[in-house]
């Protein structure tokens, strides 16, 4: 997800616009939209976002031979089928790096050696995106506590496609500008012949994360243990309130009493003092 669930601002619509498409397009259209990733994604999408919405889910009509969006939305609707997960792939915007926001990682880093008697840490990634911070947290983690950590990664993002991007941990090189060249060294194999300006992820640091899809508004989450530390950055903000609230309240339940919670910098939880208390920037401890 993250921001894999962060809509860049489209264009409003308008009537030189409606007749150059292809498919027509209207408000209300957009109002089904709006209500359909809201109800499935939890994704509070504002208006404003009409071209960006059409150019995305046009190449969806184009896929399933529909002609309309309503007769595409009427025909969503009445399944329950793997197209919902093509409708929201098609509305979520993978926007990553690796070491994004840096001085999380370095908070992270300190927190694990000053708390080296844990004996198994439990790390969630709730925006893995195609792979950068999960990776990330590994080579962190990897610095702190040594070239065998005793830690597990769950992975997680609302979007397949970048999922499956992330187990591959296969990147352009040019994409590794925050990578050091110790840790390009120790992290990464460089490709050759018809992979040259490749890299992939090496094996060792691959078998640490488990990715699994994982929807935050849904019911049911596949997670069992209890984790030690949660980075969820760049994700609520595109939630309202009493979905910030309902997702809070169940990151809290999976959460060791004490563990460190990162957001995004954007995000304040200043209302959920209840669940969360400020330790840092942008960084939060489970009460």
């Amino acid at each position: 997800m993250i921001d894999s669930v962060a809509l860049s601002a489209g264009q409003g619509n308008n009537s030189a616009d409606m007749q150059s498409r292809e498919f027509s397009w209207s408000d209300a259209d957009f109002d089904r939209v709006q209500k359909l990733i809201y109800q499935h994604a939890g994704i509070s999408l504002h208006n404003g976002k009409h071209a960006m919405v059409y150019s995305r889910l046009s190449r969806r009509l184009r896929e399933t031979g529909h002609r309309s969006f309503n007769e595409y939305l009427s025909w969503l609707e009445s399944s329950e089928g793997p197209e919902w997960q093509e409708f929201i792939n098609a509305l979520t915007t993978n926007l990553t790096s690796f070491f994004r926001e840096n001085h999380h990682f370095k908070i992270f880093h300190d927190h694990l050696t000053a708390n080296r008697q844990i004996s198994k840490w439990r790390v969630w990634c709730c925006a893995a995106s195609t792979g950068e911070e999960p990776y990330s947290i590994l080579m962190t983690a990897t610095n702190a506590l040594g070239a065998h950590p005793n830690l597990s990664l769950v992975a997680s993002d609302i979007d397949s496609k970048v999922l499956a991007a992330a187990a591959a941990g296969v990147y352009r090189v040019e994409n590794l500008k925050n990578i050091s060249d110790a840790q390009f060294k120790e992290f990464f194999l460089r490709g050759k012949g018809a992979n040259a300006g490749m890299v992939r992820v090496k094996p060792d640091l691959q078998k640490l994360v488990e990715f699994r899809i994982v929807n935050l508004v849904r019911d049911s989450w596949p997670i069992q243990d209890l984790f030690e530390v949660v980075f969820c950055r760049n994700v609520m903000i595109y939630f309202d309130g009493p979905t910030q609230r309902k997702v809070l309240e169940r990151i809290h339940r999976v959460m060791s009493p004490g563990g460190l919670l990162f957001v995004g910098h954007a995000e304040n939880f200043s209302e959920s003092r209840d669940l969360f208390v400020l330790k840092g920037k942008t960084v939060y401890a489970r009460t």
